[in-house]
């Protein structure tokens, strides 16, 4: 497209103004289009504006028209996100622990965008800056990048894990030695972004959070067939991971009051099935048995207990113990 024709920037011109400046509640009449069209250096009439609004509606370009007080208005109502939609956008970055302020704030900027300026306007004016526990990881943006491009490409991963000392300094594990792995599939959890990943050698699953990765790299190297499969199956995996910590996952029944079955269908899903009696409820779920389980599962006191297996019964008798005795 030869973007010198000045036939074509001022069709492009109207198009942007219209976009971005323009709602149902916000309409521009034909001669306030012609003036800002004149502003930018572009030679603009009411006669031939009109036929430049024909020749964009032919082209399938949704502009609405109207005529009031003998005035003829256009404004472009089509939008990809409606105010709502785009709340809800900007409330998920917010509450975002991964994303850093200053990511956040540019994210809000590009998401407010998308409704037109009016809409955000309206939308900024209302936001609540309500998570005060971001992370300040700026390279979570480039790990995502990188660990996608794997993920499409089928091929491994390496990158540095590290943990945060009492001081707030990266501590990395493996002496600062890089890991390699299959990347599953990234999942958000907890507030927090984990990359699910396999890893050939111990044929075992690991989660790890992407805020606390770097120097990822995507190597040459495919990943193997048994990573392929996770991937179709990644959904059934989170479904029993309790906010990313590892364990073996067992089939395990719970007994709960049945003013719990609200935190339960929470937890697992509207669709798990439970049956009842006259003051509590079963279900029998699929969970990975760690101290992260048993801490949910303690919140509810006397009012939940593990039914069975007996051996989830008896690891859940000595967490409580341990925590009784002290560190």
């Amino acid at each position: 497209m030869d973007l010198s024709s000045p036939q074509k920037v001022k069709l492009l011109a109207i198009m942007d103004y219209l976009r971005t400046e323009t709602d149902e509640n916000n309409p521009v009449s034909r001669q306030e289009l012609c003036a800002k069209l004149n502003e930018m250096g572009i030679s603009s009439n009411v006669r031939t504006l009109s036929l430049d609004i024909e020749t964009l509606i032919d082209a399938g370009y949704e502009i609405m028209t109207y005529m009031k007080d003998h005035k003829r208005y256009y404004y472009v109502e089509d939008r990809a996100f409606s105010v709502p939609e785009l709340k809800i956008l900007i409330d998920a970055v917010q509450a975002a622990t991964f994303v850093t302020d200053r990511k956040a704030d540019e994210l809000v900027d590009k998401i407010s965008a998308l409704g037109g300026r009016h809409r955000a306007s309206i939308l900024k004016d209302n936001i609540v800056h309500f998570n005060t526990r971001k992370h300040s990881n700026e390279a979570i943006y480039y790990n995502v990048d990188s660990i996608e491009t794997a993920i499409r490409k089928n091929k491994k991963i390496t990158f540095r894990y590290f943990d945060v000392n009492e001081n707030g300094e990266r501590v990395y594990r493996k002496e600062g030695e890089e890991y390699m792995s299959d990347p599953v599939a990234l999942v958000f959890d907890d507030d927090n972004y984990y990359l699910i990943c396999y890893t050939e050698k111990y044929e075992a699953t690991t989660n790890y959070r992407v805020d606390r990765m770097d120097s990822v790299t995507v190597t040459k190297t495919a990943v193997c067939p048994e990573t392929k499969k996770l991937r179709r199956t990644v959904g059934k995996y989170t479904e029993s991971v309790f906010k990313m910590y590892g364990g073996e996952t067992t089939e395990v029944t719970l007994r709960f009051d049945r003013s719990l079955i609200g935190p339960v269908l929470d937890k697992f899903g509207e669709g798990v099935p439970m049956t009842a009696d006259v003051d509590t409820c079963s279900a029998t779920v699929d969970v990975q048995v760690s101290p992260t389980f048993f801490g949910w599962l303690a919140q509810f006191g006397g009012k939940m207990k593990i039914a069975e297996p007996e051996s989830v019964i008896e690891q859940y008798k000595g967490h409580i113990s341990e925590i009784q005795t002290g560190v």
